[in-house]
């Protein structure tokens, strides 16, 4: 479950189930599962799971305020280790020594006379933040360390102070560090909480997001003095919409917003108090940054994939990069640099058969290098699989996309690959584990089913007052579509997903049980009473926004919860969770194991269902050794399964 929209796309922990942004873990017999054999010749597979998820893979990467370096996460030693890289040259150097998290989901950001690196510390995966700094000559020193979640938005221009948002009180809201006192101060006192925070270009104001409107769907920016005093709400868009900003230049103030429905950027004057929108609206875009010369750098979505556009002119269309149909993602943290004193920009790029690689795009030339480039090792690109864009009809005859790899076995098993979110998408990236399962014999199809981004606000918020309904009716659809294509073994159609994936496997087995042959739910949620009751408070606000109050709505919550249903059950399932998850507590997964030993199933490889707690890990995990793990968890069910 996320508890704001990811601007960047992300699949919160779906299409990549062990690592995306969705976490997950375990307890029990996590190390019987890690030391499970490695049988993948037997089983006729490409190239083995381990080592196509050793493959090294870079995280968060940031350009230092003079643009001439980058530092990143990397786990090219097996896990994630921090790393700064020269631009120029391509020199490369470690700085950390095992002294950095192990999970990479938290962004990191430069200090400003660029001799420190600041990132985020939890306690295996539970994301109750502290904020840390790291020297280039690897020593490292807790700075912030409140009680609850905290997360760094921005670095004061002048160095001093670090903004940050932090759940140390009642509710999510704005604080600001002082290198120089080691003091923390509040800034913001709302009911609801503030998501994102930028310096102005001067460091004497801020802008941020929050909701003071009755309308939970509400999200408007507002402007204040550096310590918080003096805030005005800009009116971006129309209430009930959700705006944002990006950054910020002079009294122009970068901000997107979806009045319109699909997403639009714009340019705020803030000595006129009116916006400049830009574009001509057919796609859905979040803005970026400004370019050095005030263009407007922005990200487009279409057909599951992502792409920046740049605007030089209000009434212009943009021009799109030149890169092929793939996922880019903006690099940085705040305000910090995407675009290079050479007119470079920045960004991480990937399709669905490319790993991921930072690249460097000329603006004038429309060529571009590779940062960090992808790397394969034994593993031969060629037999990754393509994603099919295709779309379907729902049930209420509503049009819903997704993309499909297609195994080439003939009658080949299949799996509905559920995105977590709600608010996410399924898009042209590359997923290791789909790349394994497709290249085992499985077919996979991943819905964007109504909830997901990339499609406006409309179609976004459908599923608000509605969990369970309506887009759970998409994700059956999605299988009764897969059925039908002459080449599916529609006796071996699976359902899985991970975070609000984990949710629909839930609902598909207790609502449509005779659908599906099997399904693995990973990190979902099954009481969603119990769900609000043991949820940090910005995650209470994002559910109140979804479901409804829990006491006025306490039938609709019991209804939608899918343990509520769990007699319906006729369809083995895997259950994988993660003993220290604050999104979807381990309580979900253990109260749905209880009900289906109250029915009288059995659990274990020749029982009904399999449950496994994956230990030391939260929503999930970036490390290796945890990714492999789960996966094998997930390899070796699907096989016995189906």
């Amino acid at each position: 479950m996320t508890d704001e929209t990811p601007r960047d796309g992300s699949t919160d922990g779906s299409t990549d189930p062990p690592t995306d942004d969705s976490r997950d873990r375990r307890t029990g017999d996590a190390d019987r599962s890690q030391g499970a054999p490695n049988d993948d010749a037997r089983a006729g597979a490409a190239f083995p799971l381990e080592d196509l998820i050793r493959l090294p893979d870079y995280y968060n990467p940031v350009v230092s305020p003079d643009g001439e370096r980058i530092a990143f996460y990397y786990d090219e030693t097996g896990r994630v280790e921090l790393y700064v890289q020269d631009l120029r040259t391509g020199e490369r150097e470690r700085i950390s020594d095992g002294n950095v998290p192990r999970d990479a989901r938290y962004p990191l950001a430069w200090s400003r006379d660029e001799e420190r690196i600041f990132f985020h510390e939890d306690d295996d995966g539970d994301e109750q933040n502290d904020i840390h700094a790291m020297t280039l000559d690897g020593e490292r020193e807790p700075l912030v360390t409140h009680e609850g979640q905290c997360v760094l938005e921005d670095v004061d221009p002048g160095g001093r102070y670090l903004l940050f948002t932090s759940t140390a009180g009642e509710q999510k809201n704005l604080y600001r560090y002082d290198l120089e006192r080691d003091e923390s101060e509040q800034l913001t006192d709302y009911d609801r909480p503030v998501w994102d925070a930028i310096y102005g270009p001067d460091g004497e104001r801020i802008a941020y997001r929050t909701n003071e409107a009755d309308d939970l769907e509400n999200r408007d920016v507002y402007v204040a003095d550096a310590d918080g005093s003096n805030p005005r709400n800009l009116n971006v868009g129309e209430t009930g919409a959700e705006a944002g900003m990006s950054d910020w230049r002079g009294d122009r103030l970068l901000v997107d917003d979806n009045s319109a429905d699909l997403g639009r950027v714009g340019v705020y004057d803030l000595r006129r108090d009116e916006v400049t929108w830009y574009g001509p609206g057919d796609h859905e875009e979040y803005a970026v940054r400004f370019t050095p010369d005030g263009d407007v750098l922005a990200m487009r979505t279409r057909e599951c994939a992502i792409l920046p556009v740049r605007y030089d002119d209000p009434d212009g269309d943009g021009e799109e990069f030149d890169l092929p149909e793939g996922v880019a993602a903006p690099v940085g943290t705040g305000t910090s640099r995407v675009v290079t004193d050479d007119g470079h920009v920045v960004t991480s790029f990937g399709t669905a058969t490319d790993r991921q690689r930072l690249v460097a795009y000329d603006l004038a030339s429309g060529d571009h290098e590779s940062l960090i480039e992808a790397e394969y090792g034994d593993v031969d690109p060629a037999a990754f699989a393509d994603a099919e864009y295709v779309t379907y009809e729902s049930h209420d005859s509503m049009e819903i996309d997704g993309l499909l790899y297609d195994s080439g076995e003939r009658p080949s098993p299949a799996l509905v690959m559920v995105h977590g979110g709600p608010h996410a998408q399924t898009l042209r990236r590359f997923d290791p584990f789909v790349q394994y399962l497709v290249a085992q014999g499985y077919s996979v199809f991943a819905p964007n089913y109504r909830g997901s981004t990339g499609k406006g606000r409309e179609f976004k918020n459908a599923v608000h007052g509605d969990w369970g309904g309506d887009e759970q009716g998409d994700v059956a659809e999605a299988g009764r579509w897969l059925k039908g294509r002459e080449w599916v073994d529609d006796d071996r159609v699976a359902v899985f997903g991970g975070s609000y994936g984990g949710y629909s496997t839930y609902c598909q087995l207790t609502t449509y049980p005779e659908l599906w042959a099997t399904g693995v739910a990973i990190v979902g949620m099954t009481d969603l009473r119990r769900l609000y009751e043991e949820s940090m408070p910005h995650f209470k606000t994002t559910l109140e926004q979804h479901l409804g109050d829990p006491e006025a709505n306490a039938d609709f919550y019991r209804e939608r919860s899918p343990v509520t249903h769990v007699e319906n059950m006729e369809r083995p399932i895997g259950i994988l969770h993660g003993v220290n998850d604050p999104r979807c507590p381990v309580s979900q997964a253990r109260l749905f194991r209880d009900a289906l030993e109250d029915m009288g199933w059995t659990e274990g490889e020749d029982g009904n269902f399999e449950y496994h707690e994956l230990g030391e890990e939260g929503h999930g995990s970036t490390d290796t050794e945890r990714r492999i793990r789960q996966y094998r968890i997930l390899v070796d069910y699907i096989e016995r399964r189906l």
